[in-house]
């Protein structure tokens, strides 16, 4: 079974996209980025999945990719297409390629255009295709820089594209209105820029007169993006808290689990937000805890030490997820969830104070 998903970076209004194979537990990420590195390895972890390469559809000009860094961290394939022009890649691709993700594959088509090094990425059985910016939910990919070329980009929407069948859906690697997905059929019939009896003529006299501003990150996201996402340099780069062992939830929490919480040494603080009743109701608390329900947690937060780190806590791990949200928008930097909260605390043997048998 094919897993999809659809992931959206707000800075950039980028599209990333998953692609999983369950039987063979290996997956793909087309057009990742930088910033999102952690979503996007805990969603993989989530669903029990091995990332095997990430694909760009083209060099970006308004993000930096993460290719670099999930290579750095899991061992992934960067594949870019030929014409790119990056370095540093591990597979450089061309038309009729095809990679393979379990028992799933891509099916590479060239669709120059937005740059000279555009792809299309094609699903096995026709029913998804990843256009990246050349063709966009009715409309397209610009064409005045990085080689951009309105004639190519009408050559590769029609011949490349609008060639694949009607309900074949298209998913780009932009939208800037919050739409998520297209397909062939609409296109071709209401894509105001490429659809119905457009010729080439008219596509290139619109797409010459657009005068848009050039993106903020050019200057940035293009000398990076020729590198597959390398820094300069390396030092400096977000690294993982290390005062704990701690897991990145796909939900955007960090979280610590009950054996890694008696296992840590060094000071910390216990913050139950559970109720008084609870507190000392029939799970019990965990020993030196300090009670302050969630409620009350944003008035009092001045109670706490904010040279320690600090390990939130509630029945199941809710309440206390929320908890953190609120500590690290009073600017505490060391926090964490603790996963399965007091039920999981208790169910594997951990110590409490109170409580019932």
């Amino acid at each position: 079974m094919l897993v999809f998903r659809q992931l959206f970076d707000p800075q950039s209004s980028t599209y990333t996209y998953l692609l999983g194979d369950h039987t063979g537990g290996e997956a793909v990420l087309i057009d990742p980025v930088f910033e999102q590195v952690r979503r996007d390895m805990a969603l993989i972890e989530e669903l029990d999945l091995t990332l095997k390469a990430t694909l760009e559809t083209h060099v970006h000009a308004d993000h930096v990719t993460a290719a670099w860094l999930l290579k750095r961290r899991t061992g992934s394939k960067i594949m870019v297409a030929q014409a790119s022009g990056a370095e540093g890649a591990d597979r450089y691709l061309g038309q009729d390629e095809v990679v393979s993700f379990g028992e799933r594959r891509l099916l590479v088509r060239a669709t120059p255009g937005h740059t000279s090094g555009c792809l299309t990425y094609v699903l096995d059985d026709h029913s998804r295709a990843f256009t990246g910016d050349c063709l966009l939910i009715r409309g397209s990919g610009r064409t005045d820089f990085q080689e951009g070329d309105p004639a190519a980009m009408y050559r590769s929407v029609r011949e490349q594209i609008f060639t694949l069948p009607d309900e074949c859906l298209l998913c780009p690697a932009h939208d800037y209105r919050g739409l998520t997905v297209t397909s062939v059929g609409e296109e071709r019939r209401y894509n105001p820029r490429l659809g119905g009896d457009i010729a080439v003529g008219d596509f290139t006299g619109y797409m010459k007169n657009l005068k848009l501003a050039h993106p903020k990150l050019l200057e940035v996201a293009v000398p990076a993006n020729l590198r597959c996402g390398r820094p300069e340099k390396e030092e400096g780069l977000a690294a993982d808290p290390t005062w704990a062992h701690l897991h990145y939830s796909f939900a955007g929490v960090w979280e610590i689990n009950p054996h890694g919480l008696e296992d840590l040494h060094g000071p910390v603080q216990i913050l139950d937000v559970r109720e008084s009743d609870e507190f000392t109701g029939p799970l019990g608390h965990i020993a030196g805890a300090t009670l302050i329900p969630l409620g009350q947690l944003a008035e009092r937060v001045d109670e706490l030490n904010r040279d320690q780190p600090i390990i939130a806590v509630c029945r199941a791990g809710s309440r206390s997820a929320q908890a953190t949200a609120i500590l690290q928008q009073a600017g505490f930097s060391a926090v964490a969830n603790l996963n399965g909260g007091m039920l999981r605390w208790r169910a594997e043997g951990h110590p409490v104070e109170g409580g019932s048998e």
